[in-house]
């Protein structure tokens, strides 16, 4: 089983709870239609690796930039950084035919975080992610169409959240392809203040 860190310990977290469609411009630049609902899927914690990979079983990878929340005694206790990597083609083509994404989304490997830090008192945040020093993705809460308080309680309504578990809130704009060899740095901001910054060489 894989392990996440906070606050000096580690946490077990039992499932990942995805949110998708969370950012306009994102799903203008995929050319999806804004749902009515929230679009939620879930990762196993098989899907969590150090490793950030360019492909999986032979099928490119897409890297999406995500704040993403750690959960404790059902609240959102620290928040944090992660990639949910996809296989962009076949996620397509299960979407074609209406067909769950979890072949396409929570295969072993599939998640990578950052350490967490405690939550602010209002958790709103800023977060990018520059790829050999480029910018490419930059988030922000106030962009995101459902917002952390609304994303826990929707899940809350018919699943348990466990001491661990992980929250990812959506990617914003600007997603593409892993290359082998590249650099990624993402950063989380609390207004001027960096809270946290991590690194992965891309494989």
């Amino acid at each position: 089983m894989h392990k996440v860190r906070f606050a000096d310990k580690t946490f077990l977290p039992s499932k990942i709870i995805c949110v998708g469609r969370n950012y306009a411009a994102h799903i203008a630049e995929l050319n999806n239609e804004t749902p009515t609902n929230m679009v939620l899927f879930a990762k196993p914690n098989s899907a969590i690796t150090d490793s950030l990979n360019s492909e999986h079983l032979g099928e490119t990878l897409h890297y999406e930039t995500e704040l993403c929340f750690l959960v404790k005694n059902k609240q959102l206790a620290a928040v944090g950084l992660g990639l949910d990597l996809t296989k962009r083609d076949l996620q397509s083509t299960l979407k074609e035919k209406g067909l769950p994404w979890e072949r396409a989304k929570a295969f072993n490997g599939s998640a990578l975080f950052t350490e967490f830090v405690a939550v602010n008192s209002n958790l709103h945040y800023q977060f990018s992610l520059k790829i050999d020093d480029k910018d490419t993705q930059l988030g922000d809460t106030k962009l995101m169409l459902h917002n952390a308080e609304q994303i826990l309680a929707e899940i809350s309504e018919f699943m348990d959240l466990e001491d661990g578990d992980i929250i990812m809130t959506g990617t914003p704009e600007g997603v593409g392809k892993v290359v082998a060899n590249s650099t990624f740095v993402v950063t989380l901001m609390d207004g001027q203040q960096a809270l946290l910054s991590h690194q992965w060489q891309a494989l």
